[in-house]
């Protein structure tokens, strides 16, 4: 398990700070900076841009000040029996400062844990262990597929982001046309992208949008098929109900009709 041992979230230092840990922290250490700043890791100094991150081992020898007024961060330091067989077995780096791709998902998550410290909950501990190799795991993630994608890496946080849109939105009736103009691309180009950092294309991924809510309304509603085609984007029913049967392998009453051999219930 790994254990929160302190947290801190949007520390601003209006005068600029210097920490400086000699014989390192005794545990590990992280440090979302949030302000340009300059780090020394083992005597090796570097410049840390804004919305960089660094995860350090308990006895790194370490020290980070400000080069930008006000210096502002985000920080916690964990501990445990576990937390080093965890970060080798997902090659987590060590005293290596990382550009962070999603700045947002790790302030975030350092807000939520710093609210966990304040509440009076028996599963606390366990909370923030779940929320912290959580954690590990997506900015590992991240930066795997970003180091692997190269020129296409910077297309990452706003395809991610329209890709949640067409999941949180099946009854748009989106075109790749449209798609593509959002983001300012052609749409070969934006075909070729979306293919390469998602692995589907996005014919499919609109598809399984509707679909899984086609599935939802079905299970839980009272819907008509054809009133559920309308609200998952189809223009006719019976467009829909083809498509339902090719992917689900059911028609859309036989799946609403309940378990049977080969059915997809969710």
């Amino acid at each position: 398990m790994i254990r929160l041992i302190s947290c801190g979230y949007n520390y601003v230092h209006e005068d600029g700070i210097v920490i400086n840990r000699p014989n390192g922290a005794g545990n590990y250490a992280f440090v979302f900076f949030k302000s340009t700043s300059e780090l020394v890791l083992d005597g090796n100094p570097c410049i840390v841009e804004k919305n960089s991150y660094v995860l350090m081992s308990p006895h790194t020898p370490h020290l980070y000040r400000h080069l930008d007024r006000p210096f502002i961060n985000d920080w916690f330091h964990c501990s445990g029996s576990g937390v080093e067989s965890f970060l080798t077995e997902i090659g987590f780096p060590l005293d290596r400062p990382i550009h962070a791709e999603d700045p947002f998902m790790i302030t975030k998550c350092i807000m939520d844990l710093n609210n966990l410290t304040r509440q009076n909950s028996p599963y606390k501990d366990r909370i923030a262990d779940c929320d912290l190799q959580s954690l590990f795991m997506k900015l590992n993630d991240l930066r795997n597929r970003t180091a692997a994608l190269d020129q296409s890496s910077r297309y990452l946080l706003p395809f991610s982001k329209l890709r949640n849109e067409l999941y949180s939105s099946p009854n748009t009736a989106y075109t790749v046309e449209m798609l593509a103009s959002s983001v300012n691309m052609s749409k070969s180009y934006f075909h070729h992208i979306y293919k390469e950092l998602f692995g589907c294309s996005v014919i499919t991924d609109l598809i399984n949008a509707r679909l899984d809510y086609a599935k939802y309304l079905l299970n839980n509603s009272t819907f008509s098929v054809t009133m559920i085609a309308k609200m998952c984007g189809y223009e006719n029913s019976t467009h829909f109900m083809r498509q339902f049967k090719k992917f689900i392998g059911l028609t859309p009453s036989e799946y609403k009709a309940g378990p049977r051999s080969g059915a997809n219930k969710t």
